[in-house]
This record gives structure tokens, C-alpha cells and sequence, in this order.
């Protein structure tokens, strides 16, 4: 039996990079799979399809996870559609690097909405059905950023730390409900948001690097599986930090 067979799995961000690769995972190990995505219709089409292949169901909604009310109509029509919501992966998010002095009020609230207040904006909508199943698994994307900081990157790191927080607290507020929550923190993955780093000099990331290179979403996505699965049953509000030894 796989380890998902016949969950449903709601993961936010996931038409590319490391939530497309959980989808396809969860997908691989018999999880439905609902997923949102903000901008390319065609990309997430493409993945239904991808999906769709392992023999499961699965569909995407164009939805902002940031916007309380988009989160509140998203999680009903998942439940509509799917009719329940075993896991959900809070993965969507978005960084706008700057030093602190030149980072406009704007660009930061931009990020706190979208990293920050989508985790509580949807996590306040799935824990409802989970709490009357007594049963679920919620999985927040943290980074090691929001563990270790990083310069120019305050926003993005106050808003990961802020997930860890958050993650500690929920977890003590409902384990008693047999929901776990869990945090994963990645360190630099080969993906759209960090391309630029590679490119502009990966060596001198590798030196920061035990493992000596970037991660792949689907190493991510086998820490999710785990978090996702029975094989944690016991686990919750834990940061597994996903980082080639950054964080050691």
C-alpha cells in the first residue's frame, strides 16, 4: 500500500519548484492532490495532467493564499470538490531581497502577507474539518533563512521565522485533536527563487555548505512525504531543517 493511498492533500504554491515536486511526490504515493497557483493557467493544466497520470485525482485552483477571503473560499471548495482535507502544505511564497534601508514599507508587507499570513489564513480554514476528523498532518515551509538570517533578506527571513512561531504553537493548540504540525526549513534549492544565486557565483554559497551544492525539490518533498505520512505519527511541532548540514 503507498503511504498516501487515497489522502487528500491541499498544497499552496504548487505549479513549480519545490511545491510542484510534493504535489508530484504525494501524487507518486496515492494522495488526491488540490493545488493552487497565482499567474500560468497553462503550467498548472500541465501539471493536472502530470498528476493525473499516477492514477489519482487532481486540480488546480487560481487562488491568493495571502487574501483571507480567497484562503476561506478556497479550503470550501476543496472540501466541496474532495470532500475532506487530510493534509495541507503551506508552501506558497515569494522574497524581495534588499538591504534593510533601501526595503519600502510596501515590499514588506508584500512579503508578510504572502509568506506569513497565507500559512495563518489557510491553516485557520483547514484545522475546522481536521479537528471534527480528529486527524490530519499541516506542513509549513519555513527556511533557514528564518533560522540563521541572511543580510538583505530581513523581510523573508522575519517571515519564515514568524512560520517557525506559528508552527511551535499550533502544534501545542491541537495535538490533543491527533493533528500534527510540522515545519520543514530548506537551505538553498535549485529552484526559480535561488537561480540567481547559482548563477552569480555558486561557489561561494558552497563554501557555506557542508554537503557542498544546492538542494533539489525533491528532496524536499521526500521530508514532506515523511511529515505527510504515518511514518511521523508521533512527530509535531517540529523544524526538520532540510540544508545540507548549513544548520549544524
Amino acid at each position: 500500500m503507498k503511504l498516501l493511498e487515497n489522502k487528500v492533500a491541499l498544497i499552496t504554491g504548487a505549479s513549480r519548484g519545490i511545491g510542484e515536486a510534493i504535489a508530484i511526490k504525494f501524487a507518486e504515493q496515492g494522495a488526491n492532490i488540490a493545488f493552487t497557483y497565482l499567474s500560468s493557467e497553462e503550467r498548472a493544466k500541465a501539471l493536472e495532467e502530470k498528476l493525473s497520470a499516477f492514477g489519482v485525482k487532481a486540480k488546480g485552483y487560481k487562488s491568493d493564499a495571502g487574501d483571507y477571503a480567497a484562503a476561506e473560499q478556497l479550503a470550501s471548495d476543496v472540501a466541496k470538490d474532495f470532500g475532506v482535507i487530510d493534509i495541507c502544505v503551506n508552501n506558497a511564497g515569494i522574497s524581495r531581497d534588499n538591504l534593510l534601508l533601501r526595503l519600502t514599507p510596501e515590499q514588506w508587507d508584500e512579503v508578510m502577507q504572502a509568506n506569513l499570513k497565507s500559512v495563518y489564513n489557510l491553516t485557520r480554514q483547514v484545522i475546522k474539518p481536521m479537528m471534527k476528523a480528529r486527524s490530519g498532518s499541516i506542513i509549513n515551509l519555513s527556511s533557514i533563512v528564518g533560522m540563521k538570517g541572511n543580510p538583505g533578506q530581513s523581510s523573508y527571513a522575519a517571515s519564515k521565522a514568524g512560520i517557525i512561531g506559528f508552527t511551535k504553537s499550533i502544534a501545542q493548540e491541537i495535538g490533543s485533536r491527533n493533528i500534527r504540525v510540522n515545519a520543514i526549513a530548506p537551505g538553498f534549492i535549485e529552484t526559480d527563487m535561488t537561480h540567481y544565486l547559482k548563477d552569480g557565483g555558486g561557489d561561494k554559497w558552497f563554501e557555506k555548505i557542508p554537503m557542498q551544492r544546492f538542494g533539489k525539490p525533491e528532496e524536499i518533498a521526500n521530508v514532506a512525504l515523511f511529515l505527510a505520512s504515518e511514518l511521523s505519527s508521533y512527530v509535531t511541532g517540529q523544524v526538520i531543517s532540510a540544508c545540507g548540514g548549513m544548520n549544524t
